[in-house]
């Protein structure tokens, strides 16, 4: 596997990120990781490391960038700290995230290990609506998963529920059972929205989780749940990011 630390040139400056892929000759389509509110960690690099392993070129961009570098021992975390991610969480807007992309895009373009056809996301909590908002905007951004994602139905213009007429791909979407940051009806309406716009998805809520279940180091961390998730995206890339 070939791995490495990159700068990406933004409009709003210089956007840190980690890259994986394989190490055999590729080009391999891309997927870009949006990290959840704790932020980069090891944890998201080894699952960079995992999409790359399935034969992706996976880009970990560090989004908090326009706040400097911040790193969360989230282990240790308690209210203190909570206060703190988010502080850092609600910095971010769909529109600032959407900026980033455009400059990732970029900066994909220009590997040639990176095949020049669809790609795909994956969002996981605060990050929910970053994918969503990604597919309806770049047509080339052809699967997206949204993991126990928040803020995925608001009263914001740029809600996900409202904006899932302009998607052109797929959307996969897994809450958990038990997540007090997703009111009850979140869920039901995200999914009719989909329904409503013929959007191509897979939307559920996975049975016996809490917040943050895909995680391995947290407390509520579910091994079956998250290998099943794991599987699901998956195979939804390898049936959309793959050009005949």
């Amino acid at each position: 596997m070939i791995e490495s630390e990159v700068v990406i040139p933004t409009k709003y400056g210089s956007l840190p990120a980690f890259t994986a892929c394989p190490s055999e000759a590729g080009p391999y389509p891309a997927v870009i990781l949006f990290m959840d509110a704790p932020g980069i960690r090891d944890e998201l690099r080894n699952m960079a490391r995992r999409i790359a392993k399935h034969g992706y070129y996976c880009l970990l961009p560090d989004l908090y960038y326009r706040l400097g570098t911040l790193r969360f021992d989230v282990p240790r975390r308690n209210e203190a700290m909570s206060v703190l991610i988010r502080g850092a969480m609600s910095s971010l807007t769909n529109a600032d995230v959407f900026d980033d992309t455009a400059g990732m895009i970029a900066f994909l373009d220009g590997q040639d290990q990176v095949s020049p056809g669809p790609m795909g996301a994956i969002g996981h909590c605060m990050s929910g609506p970053f994918v969503v908002s990604a597919a309806a905007r770049l047509s080339r951004v052809a699967a997206v998963a949204s993991l126990y994602g928040v803020n995925m139905v608001t009263d914001k213009p740029d809600s996900p529920h409202l904006i899932a007429g302009r998607i052109k791909g797929e959307v996969y979407a897994a809450f958990a059972e038990i997540d007090p940051s997703v009111p009850a009806g979140v869920v039901p309406e995200f999914k009719r929205a989909l329904q409503d716009a013929g959007v191509a998805h897979n939307v559920e809520v996975v049975p016996g989780t809490h917040h943050g279940f895909c995680f391995a180091a947290r407390n509520d961390y579910h091994p079956e749940a998250a290998e099943a998730v794991w599987h699901d995206i998956m195979d939804m890339f390898d049936r959309t990011l793959h050009e005949p």
